[in-house]
């Protein structure tokens, strides 16, 4: 017995049970507790098999992060899994809330695996830019079909046990207590001699014939993990165990020193480092939202609304024209109805979620929310005066929120008597779907409001940054910097599809001027003054796929091609600027697009309108696709070198903010 393992032995049947709070990751301690008295009771006359099973919510839940990038201390993974699978006593393990990664592979070292229907098995490690390293992609294959084995490893998500079952990762579902039916499993097995069942001596299953073309295609993928899963799982079905075993650490240890585990690791920490506040201290505790008020029953008023009728909170819906509110709670309906279709809901839940839902034209009934959100039009004038309204009505120390994308929050706070309580909640459209939610602090936003704000936002499911007041905040100021370089690149002649190209080829999901075209010329533009590209593009009809036309030409398919009017619009705008042509070449678009980005988020640390640098990194993947494994624009800025991008943006004459130049010179951000 230790403080991590614990051992009753009964009828021959030790039951060893590591407790390791709070999700019994495998780190160094465990690890040893594991091998240590698995060759303690297998040594023992006094036991004939072993039921390994873990105290507390979960089963190994997987390898201990805070190890990563750093050498396994002995002893390792594979020393674990290698421990149970030669043990000369059988040994059964217990599987309750998730086996994931490094805690499926130990499972896969036992010889018999037990679940509770609850449980959930799978290997998420391709979500860091890695494979299973302690032989997942070995013994996989020869517990299931390869296949399956391959889809599971490369998707990264868990599956429920009775799949698990089914493809033949579980051995039997257990009902009720799992210790006594883990330990009635094994005595069973003993009665029955069942042999010690060692995957390593097992062939592989393979009854998809199409598996190599499927190997085939992951070996030119984007993601360098998904090419080495396959090299891999190829080394699983055609070479011994023990060659395949030192194949995949080989792999294993090229993807962890690569450039694309590097970003996303960063990605993973990034994100659990956005939700903790600087300088707030932990005796600031969040209000309860039981009650939330949306104003605005248009695509982002219902979206917003949607979010929290899915966490189970009661919303009322304002809005000033009875058509306009009837036409938002149907848009919400039909929402859930086509979820309900997909089978993501039940008739039953997509009931309980409108249940909560109270549309009305009275804007007092609002009085009693503890957070009220505007999402209405962006005009300073209206939004004052909603405030002006909300101050005078809603209850004391109730959140009053909005939605803006980019009007100044401070100001819009003025137009109460509680600024403290005042903060931005900017959702990303459509609210329902996007995971990105800037909290945006006002000058006198109170530390409670901030706290409670984030506490919200993980409720909701949001991935939350804080933002101080700016135009734009973080997202959508950084990013209009890539629009404006984009629109600077074509109007100097360089080719519309080599601009879109080099964004999709580097990994975001459509071009610059794709999205334009998706989104709505009419709607991207409709707020400005000035003579824009765009504008000129409304102008001339041309409004994007909509109107069959916008930066391309579509079809009836919406498929897009070069268009000759967009040509001709692009070369009178440029004539109108003054503009000479200069086309850069195609290895030169790239970093004309991306390097201003970099620049513009080193302003934001620069002007403190972030927490910390890679809140940029998380704001940009979640709001605007960048390719998580760039891990960001900061992240991958460090990758390339900053002292290289600053050099670029000097000879391209562009104004290097302070904080790039700094951080170039350091190796670090400030922030």
């Amino acid at each position: 017995m230790t403080d991590i393992a614990t051992i009753q032995i009964e009828d021959g049947i030790a039951h060893l049970v590591i407790d390791s709070p709070p999700v019994n990751a495998l780190g160094r301690a465990v690890r040893q507790a594991i091998v240590e008295n698995v060759a303690a009771l297998g040594a023992r006359a006094d036991v004939q098999a072993i039921v390994l099973r873990c105290a507390g919510r979960t089963y190994f839940a997987g390898a201990d992060i805070s190890e990563f990038g750093r050498p396994f201390e002995a002893p390792d993974l594979n020393d674990v899994v290698a421990a149970l699978e030669n043990c000369p006593k059988l040994i059964v393990t217990a599987i309750h809330g998730t086996a994931l990664g490094g805690g499926l592979e130990v499972a896969l070292g036992a010889h018999y695996r037990i679940a509770l229907a609850s449980a959930k098995l799978g290997f998420p490690e391709i979500a860091l830019g890695l494979l299973p390293g302690a032989g997942g992609t070995q013994r996989a294959p020869r517990v299931m079909d390869a296949g399956e084995a391959f889809a599971l490893i490369t998707s990264g998500k868990p599956i429920p046990a009775g799949r698990a079952k089914e493809l033949g990762l579980v051995d039997r579902i257990a009902d009720g207590d799992l210790s006594a039916a883990a330990i009635a499993y094994a005595g069973e097995l003993l009665t029955t001699d069942a042999p010690l069942r060692r995957l390593r001596d097992e062939a592989p299953k393979l009854s998809d014939a199409g598996l190599d073309t499927v190997l085939d295609k992951a070996t030119v993928a984007r993601s360098e993990a998904t090419r080495g899963c396959a090299e891999a799982m190829r080394l699983a079905l055609t070479a011994p165990f023990d060659e395949g075993l030192a194949g995949e650490r080989a792999i294993f240890d090229r993807l962890m020193d690569g450039a694309q585990s590097r970003a996303l690791r960063h990605v993973f920490f990034a994100e659990r480092e956005a939700g903790k506040l600087v300088g707030i201290g932990r005796d600031v505790t969040p209000a309860s939202i039981a009650r939330a008020g949306v104003i605005g029953a248009g695509t982002m008023g219902g979206g917003i609304a949607m979010n929290f009728l899915n966490a189970g909170i009661p919303v009322t819906l304002v809005e000033v024209r009875q058509e306009a509110l009837e036409r938002g709670v149907t848009t919400i309906r039909r929402n859930y109805e086509a979820t309900a279709k997909k089978g993501r809901l039940t008739d039953a839940q997509v009931e309980e979620r409108m249940a909560l839902l109270t549309p009305t034209l009275d804007f007092a009934a609002l009085a009693q929310a503890d957070l009220v959100i505007e999402a209405v039009f962006e005009s300073m004038t209206v939004k004052k005066d909603i405030f002006a309204r909300l101050d005078a009505l809603v209850k004391t120390g109730a959140l009053l929120a909005t939605n803006t994308s980019f009007l100044d929050v401070d100001e819009i706070a003025s137009a109460t008597s509680r600024a403290g309580d005042v903060i931005g909640l900017h959702f990303f459209s459509p609210a329902n779907v996007m995971k990105l939610l800037e909290v945006v602090r006002g000058a006198q936003t109170s530390d409670a409001a901030l706290v409670t704000a984030m506490a919200l936002a993980k409720q909701l499911g949001k991935t939350a940054v804080v933002s101080r007041v700016c135009h734009g905040f973080i997202a959508n100021r950084i990013m209009d910097v890539r629009r404006v370089a984009a629109e600077r690149l074509l109007l100097q002649g360089t080719d519309m599809a080599a601009i879109d190209g080099a964004l999709t080829d580097y990994g975001f999901p459509m071009g610059q001027f794709q999205m334009f075209d998706l989104v709505g010329l009419d709607v991207m533009g409709r707020d400005s003054d000035e003579r824009t590209l765009m504008g000129d593009f409304v102008t001339a009809g041309r409004l994007g796929q909509k109107s069959g036309g916008g930066y391309y030409d579509y079809d009836e398919r919406r498929t897009p091609s070069a268009s000759d009017a967009a040509a001709a619009i692009i070369r009178d705008h440029a004539a109108h600027l003054g503009l000479a042509s200069a086309p850069v070449a195609a290895d030169d678009i790239l970093p004309s697009l991306l390097y201003p980005v970099v620049n513009e988020g080193a302003r934001l640390i620069e002007e403190g309108i972030v927490q910390r640098a890679s809140d940029i990194d998380v704001a940009l993947i979640a709001g605007y696709g960048w390719p998580a494994h760039s891990g960001g624009p900061m992240q991958w800025a460090r990758e390339i070198g900053l002292t290289r991008i600053v050099d670029a943006l000097d000879a391209a004459q562009v104004s290097v903010s302070n904080e790039l130049r700094s951080a170039a010179r350091s190796g670090q951000y400030s922030r």
